[in-house]
C-alpha cells in the first residue's frame, strides 16, 4: 500500500506539473502525500521495512509498480483527458486494492487507516469523474465493477475523522 500511495501522489504531480490549468492535481497529489506518510506511519509503528527507503519521486521498490508509475506517467503526458483518466484509474484500482487489504486484516490501527484510504479514494475518483464528465469526455471502470463506480460517482463526498 505504502508503494501504491506513492504512485498515486508522483503521477499526479507530474501531471500537475504538465496540466497546469487543473489544480485537481496538485489538490490530489497533496492529499496522496498524506495517504503515503499514513501508511509509513505503520510500517514505523510495527517495525515493518519501508519499500521506498533511499527512493527518489518516480522510483519503486517493486518492478511491476515501477512499470505501472512509467506507463500510467507516460499516458498522462498525452493530454489532459488521459491524465485525468489515468486518475480515475489509480483511484479504482486503489478501492479494489485497499478493499482486498481489508478482507486480510483484522489489525484496528490498520483498518482505521485503510478506512480513511478508502474514503479518500472514493472521493478522489468523484473529483476526477466530474471533471472529466464537464470537459465531455467519459471513463469506463478497469478495476472495479460498472455498478460500483456508478454507485461511487453518483453519491456524495465523503467525510470522515
Amino acid at each position: 500500500m505504502r508503494e501504491e500511495e506513492q504512485l498515486a501522489h508522483d503521477v499526479y504531480a507530474a501531471s500537475a506539473l504538465l496540466w497546469t490549468q487543473q489544480a485537481i492535481f496538485a489538490n490530489i497529489a497533496d492529499s496522496e502525500a498524506t495517504h503515503s506518510a499514513a501508511v509509513l506511519t505503520l510500517l514505523n509503528r510495527y517495525s515493518l521495512p519501508d519499500p521506498l527507503a533511499g527512493l527518489s519521486t518516480g522510483q519503486f521498490a517493486t518492478q511491476s509498480v515501477q512499470d505501472l508509475y512509467d506507463s500510467l506517467t507516460a499516458t498522462s503526458a498525452q493530454s489532459v483527458i488521459a491524465a485525468l483518466q489515468v486518475g480515475a484509474q489509480i483511484e479504482e484500482m486503489d478501492i479494489r486494492d485497499i478493499t482486498a487489504q481489508e478482507a486480510v486484516v483484522d489489525n484496528a490501527d490498520i483498518l482505521m487507516v485503510y478506512d480513511h484510504l478508502l474514503r479518500g479514494s472514493r472521493n478522489h475518483l468523484r473529483a476526477f469523474y466530474k471533471v472529466l464528465t464537464k470537459l465531455g469526455a467519459s471513463y469506463t471502470p478497469q478495476y472495479i465493477t460498472q455498478a460500483e463506480f456508478d454507485a461511487i460517482v453518483t453519491s456524495d463526498l465523503e467525510t470522515g475523522p
